[in-house]
């Protein structure tokens, strides 16, 4: 009785030695890219991470460590003794992001849906003016918002810096939402319409579902775009609603020559690091909302 042993051919076994130049070159490059990429993105937050956890004294040390841990930088952040408001500040942001979230969601999705599964005069002019709304310079509508929300008496309420969040933010709601439409399948929607229902039942109990990753996904991103907008917020806004962007800009230390960086650092940090995580927890949500379609095989 002979035993016989199947030996694996050696063009299967992929060795480092068989690998080409060219192809271990082509992955370097890859790489390195992405480092170059990653430090060139993170590196700002990292600094300035580390700058926040320093000693105030040690502001300007150049150690890429942190050294000199303290958690006064935090507390100097929050101190309303020097004319600072920070945490009302931060509460400002929220309902401010969260109300733009929300109104721009609701008539994007509508928006968004016409677009993708109805067929209406004008509609190549509708998506084009669209387009061309997210392409508009944010700096040209300042002397028009605050003449008209000067007239009106909005100038340092909260609706000051909704409305125009609402429409710089509604184009990336309406196209991220409108292309997620487009790949749902029509069967679902024409199964329900025989069933008996209408078209916006079908809308609200059939594709509405079938989109919550999208949705999801620009709920996120419009957030994070109202909480990050600073020029047209530093010119609406007062002392009781201004937005953390405008809050860490104005910030006074004890010295009022002296800018205190390392608060700002920490306030900067207050802000940023939460909406990291946020993004980082939702990631896949975030990327299939991005990138996937409605059909799942």
């Amino acid at each position: 009785m002979s035993t016989r042993t199947e030996a694996t051919p050696a063009a299967n076994r992929a060795t480092p030695a068989t690998v080409p130049w060219s192809k271990r070159l082509r992955s370097a490059r890859v790489y390195v890219g992405a480092l170059i990429v990653l430090v060139w993105g993170l590196g700002p937050f990292y600094w300035m991470v580390v700058t926040a956890f320093r000693d105030p004294d040690y502001t300007f040390e150049n150690t890429p460590w942190p050294t000199h841990i303290t958690l006064e930088n935090f507390r100097n952040a929050f101190d309303t003794t020097r004319g600072n408001d920070f945490g009302r500040a931060v509460t400002n942001s929220i309902v401010i992001g969260l109300a733009t979230a929300v109104v721009a969601l609701l008539i994007g999705m509508l928006a968004a849906y016409a677009l993708a599964r109805l067929t209406f005069r004008g509609k190549t002019l509708v998506a084009g003016l669209v387009l061309s709304a997210s392409m508009f310079p944010v700096v040209v509508l300042v002397t028009p918002l605050f003449q008209l929300f000067t007239d009106i008496g909005w100038i340092g309420h909260y609706q000051a810096m909704i409305v125009p969040n609402i429409s710089f933010v509604l184009p990336l709601t309406v196209y991220i939402l409108a292309s997620f439409f487009v790949e749902l399948p029509w069967e679902l929607e024409e199964a329900a319409r025989i069933d008996g229902a209408s078209r916006f039942q079908a809308f609200r109990l059939i594709m509405l579902p079938l989109a919550a990753p999208a949705v999801f996904t620009t709920a996120i991103l419009a957030f994070i775009a109202a909480v990050n907008e600073y020029l047209l917020a530093r010119l609406l806004s007062s002392d009781t609603t201004e937005p953390v962007t405008v809050a860490i800009a104005r910030f006074s230390g004890n010295d009022p020559l002296v800018q205190p960086y390392a608060a700002i650092m920490a306030a900067g940090t207050i802000v940023t690091v939460p909406l990291v995580i946020m993004v980082l927890i939702f990631q896949r949500r975030i990327i299939s909302g991005l990138t996937a379609g409605g059909v799942k095989s």
